[in-house]
């Protein structure tokens, strides 16, 4: 049975604090003048046509730590998830706000992400597809500081330190019309919830099922302002939140990379294709552009309600499909995921070439 302690009053309690601090935002950063303004500011990634503030990061911030300090006990490893967060926090509000560098941001991503690493959480082992495990705890390095011995596991924190930022990055990617990254963060983070029901690590002493329910109520209590037409964007401050938290919970409930990678397959096959592309076009994988699938589907026609319910539906049965199988399933539906997305960017822009071409032809479609 589940416990609502642990999983529903934490999600309402999120979902409420949300959905009161979220027009808060609205009004202070309206107000303030912090809005962004496509005509004066125009980027790739940002496709609405009337002035929008972004700073959904702070809703989202203050929703889950003041439910977490209600239903948690602040352990060293909450405490080093809290500072963490304040810190991506800070520099996503910042971004939202005045803009800051790509690399510059993914400077301070990892600074935060070592917080974390560096209070004992790290990724040991990761499912074997093939059967067993893959153990990342072997290489270890121990040393005394201020009296105490420490040890850092090489391989495990080496992997903490790439996955999360990948997450905060493909999340942040997919935050392209309204409503679309929200509705997919707080479907990801149901999933991960019902997961670390069954499973949990045991450093924490703390239930991770607290965190993922009220990450998920969050961003639930965020969807209603940001769905069509939007009255706030998320911004990185709350894409990149949503990442590192997601990569948080998905190594406390006992390593569940491959769920996660699932779950939010088609943002991080998204993601892959675009640094793929990118960087064999001998440009930076950090510079946005407009090659992102919702920007495809925008060129087909698609509305961005349309849009953002895609996303919700795929990430919602790959969630529950995550949830049932085992990792050489979820190896099989991440291959299967990278091939349709291929064959849908070969479509589409051999659609787009057969359109030009008929419209230098004269003809009307």
């Amino acid at each position: 049975m589940i416990n609502p302690v642990i999983t529903v009053f934490p999600f309402i309690m999120a979902f409420l604090i949300s959905t009161v601090v979220t027009p808060l935002t609205v009004i202070w950063f309206s107000k303030m003048g912090w809005v962004i303004d496509p005509k004066k500011t125009p980027h790739p990634a940002h496709i609405h046509k009337e002035p929008v503030p972004k700073g959904g990061g702070l809703p989202i911030f203050v929703a889950v730590v003041m439910t977490l300090a209600i239903f948690l006990k602040w352990d060293k490893h909450l405490i080093a998830i809290g500072v963490a967060c304040l810190l991506v926090l800070i520099t996503g509000l910042v971004d939202d706000v005045k803009g800051i560098n790509p690399y510059l941001r993914l400077t301070i991503n990892f600074l935060a992400i070592g917080i974390i690493v560096a209070s004992g959480i790290g990724i040991a082992y990761v499912s074997n597809p093939f059967g067993g495990i893959i153990d990342l705890s072997q290489w270890r390095w121990g040393f005394e500081f201020l009296g105490k011995y420490h040890e850092i596991w090489i391989l495990a924190d080496l992997f903490a330190l790439l996955w999360i930022p990948v997450l905060m990055n493909a999340i942040n990617w997919s935050s392209g019309v309204d409503g679309q990254i929200s509705g997919v963060v707080t479907i990801a983070a149901i999933a991960l919830g019902m997961i670390s029901l069954s499973f949990s690590a045991d450093i924490t002493q703390w239930p991770v099922a607290t965190l993922a329910f009220a990450l998920s109520g969050a961003f639930a209590g965020l969807t209603i302002f940001h769905f069509f037409p939007q009255k706030i964007m998320p911004g990185y401050s709350a894409t990149s939140l949503a990442g590192l938290l997601l990569g948080v919970i998905s190594i406390l409930a006992t390593a569940k990379v491959g769920t996660v990678l699932v779950v939010l397959g088609v943002p991080l096959v998204d993601f892959i294709y675009i640094v793929i592309k990118r960087i064999l076009s001998g440009k930076s994988p950090v510079w946005g552009d407009k090659s992102h699938l919702h920007h495809k589907l925008l060129e087909m026609g698609w509305g961005k309600r349309r849009i953002a319910l895609f996303y919700w539906l795929i990430t919602a049965i790959l969630g529950l499909t995550a949830v049932k199988v085992e990792a050489r399933s979820k190896l099989i539906i991440m291959i299967g995921l990278i091939i349709l997305m291929s064959v849908f960017v070969l479509w589409q822009y051999s659609w787009r070439f057969s359109k030009r071409s008929d419209r230098d032809s004269g003809l009307k479609i």
